[in-house]
């Protein structure tokens, strides 16, 4: 399954893909970094229809329309905070991964970009959300024929090391 997940480094707001994931908060109504990188990309239709969705627990994703975005949806999860790992945060975070994956599927999602969910302010160490992402994104894929591919889209080299190393441990 790892030849169907890539790396790419760059701008997940620019990418033409059938999804993009947005790391959002619970209201799904905007914030920094890459949930404010998406909003600010796809224009104020966004943020209108996030309002009528009522937010979102941390692990689960909702889907939206793209709108200015080059992607024809947007999956928003919500990812945990990282308190040191006593909290379930390596199950809420591989929640989120599989719960856009299935809204992908049943969605007809072919492409999908996840950035490194939780990896910013929220503090999971990088190399451990990798581990867990592609684990996590490969058991899926093992077990569906959507999507197609997905693509990783790291901000920094440090973040694509990690998700290098990651996809290598599997092969």
């Amino acid at each position: 399954m790892t030849g169907r997940m890539s790396i790419v480094d760059g701008d997940i707001t620019r990418l033409r893909v059938g999804a993009i994931v947005n790391a959002a908060k619970e209201s799904l109504l905007g914030g920094g970094g890459v949930d404010g990188a998406i909003h600010a990309a796809a224009g104020p239709e966004l943020l209108a229809e996030c309002r009528t969705i009522g937010g979102c627990p941390t692990g689960e994703a909702r889907i939206t329309g793209g709108y200015r975005l080059a992607a024809r949806h947007v999956i928003h999860t919500v990812g945990p905070v990282w308190h040191g790992g006593g909290r379930d945060e390596e199950a809420l975070l591989a929640g989120c991964y599989r719960n856009s994956l299935a809204l992908a599927r049943d969605n007809g999602v072919s492409t999908i970009a996840f950035p490194a969910i939780s990896t910013g302010v929220y503090r999971f160490p990088a190399i451990r959300a990798a581990d867990i992402a592609a684990r996590t994104v490969a058991d899926f894929l093992a077990q569906n024929g959507l999507p197609e591919s997905v693509l990783f889209c790291c901000f920094g080299r440090a973040s694509a090391d990690a998700h290098r190393a990651a996809l290598k441990a599997l092969a």
